[in-house]
């Protein structure tokens, strides 16, 4: 089957995804049509095609041990210079999405890796894109506000065209949990 290119990763969901999106390609990204609007659990991981049955059960245990909770996007922060992003911060479920990526990675499954930079979860909406195209994202954005109860994350590839496309959705194990429930009452998943 050969290898293919896997990510892992939270949807923005709309209306969301598509207004960041598109702010991303007017800021001049050409990825941005290509990049479904996400919080990362897993970045760009190259496997063996055969190992995808093996990456979806390992995913189906993740999510069975997780439970929905509140995510809320706030303002815009980068990585420059030592990368050149800017993203919208991730100011409420942070710690769960932290939770959930060093479950994805770890070392008893099969889509185990080390990271190139600490985890820091957000949403890019600017990426290697000019200096001047950069600041205006980040001022731009400065204002933004979303939020929803996230219930799960997806498994996606990367096509020959760059194009990445979602091969599956795994939904967490627990019942709905209110945006106002209390860090205990969330269960398992840490409050941010």
């Amino acid at each position: 089957m050969g290898t293919v290119t896997i990510g892992v990763s939270i949807a923005v969901p709309e209306p969301h995804g598509s207004l960041l999106q598109e702010r991303r390609a007017g800021f001049g990204d050409a990825a941005a049509h290509g990049i479904p609007t996400h919080v990362t659990l897993l970045p760009p991981t190259e496997v063996d095609g055969a190992l995808l049955p093996a990456v979806e059960a390992h995913l189906v245990e993740v999510a069975a041990s997780g439970r929905p909770f509140p995510m809320r996007l706030s303002g815009t922060g980068t990585f420059r210079p030592l990368s050149p992003v800017v993203f919208v911060q991730v100011v409420e479920g942070a710690a769960a999405c932290s939770w959930l990526q060093k479950r994805v990675r770890d070392a008893s499954g099969p889509v185990a890796r080390e990271l190139q930079f600490p985890y820091h979860p957000h949403v890019t909406v600017a990426h290697g894109i000019d200096e001047a195209a950069m600041d205006r994202a980040y001022e731009e954005l400065a204002d933004y506000e979303a939020q929803w109860s996230c219930t799960g994350f997806a498994l996606y590839e990367q096509g020959a065209d760059g194009v990445w496309r979602k091969l599956r959705e795994f939904a967490f194990g627990g019942a709905v949990v209110p945006p106002q429930a209390s860090p205990v009452e969330r269960g398992s998943i840490p409050a941010s």
